[in-house]
């Protein structure tokens, strides 16, 4: 996995072999060993390429795109957890994985933002209250 993640992530943003090497200070043979799966790099430089590309070290080395419709590693604190089907009455069920990263649980409050031509987030009620409540107490300082 980390060796056809390396080389997703190094074509995604249009770097060769050569750019990575002298990032981390190796040769771009070194380079050219990984991403054959022949090598693989200490955990230092590892820990260079995951910071290089904006993923995690857990990312980088076990993310499997076979798993996650082909795409590369996310962006460290970015998310796919997957596609989900509106019902009838427009309930979606939020994937498992993302209610644990998120901790919701059942009887949570959530807060439904959108922007047209954007999307639609999805957030725990107190955190947007609480936001919303900092917010409003700036603007009564004032």
């Amino acid at each position: 996995m980390f060796n056809e993640n390396l080389v997703q992530l190094r074509k995604l943003n249009k770097l060769t072999q050569e750019d990575i090497a002298e990032k981390i200070g190796v040769s771009r043979q070194a380079v050219a060993k990984w991403e054959a799966g022949e090598t693989l790099p200490d955990i230092e430089r590892c820990k260079q390429i995951a910071d290089i590309f904006g993923v995690t070290l857990d990312d980088l080395a076990n993310y499997s795109s076979d798993n996650n419709y082909g795409l590369a590693p996310p962006p460290k604190g970015k998310h796919l957890f997957g596609i989900v089907t509106v019902g009838e009455k427009g309930q979606i069920v939020i994937p498992a994985k993302a209610r644990k990263v998120f901790s919701i649980k059942p009887g949570d409050e959530l807060v439904v933002l959108g922007e047209e031509g954007q999307g639609i987030a999805i957030m725990k009620s107190e955190g947007f209250l609480s936001f919303a409540e900092q917010i409003r107490s700036r603007l009564g300082d004032k």
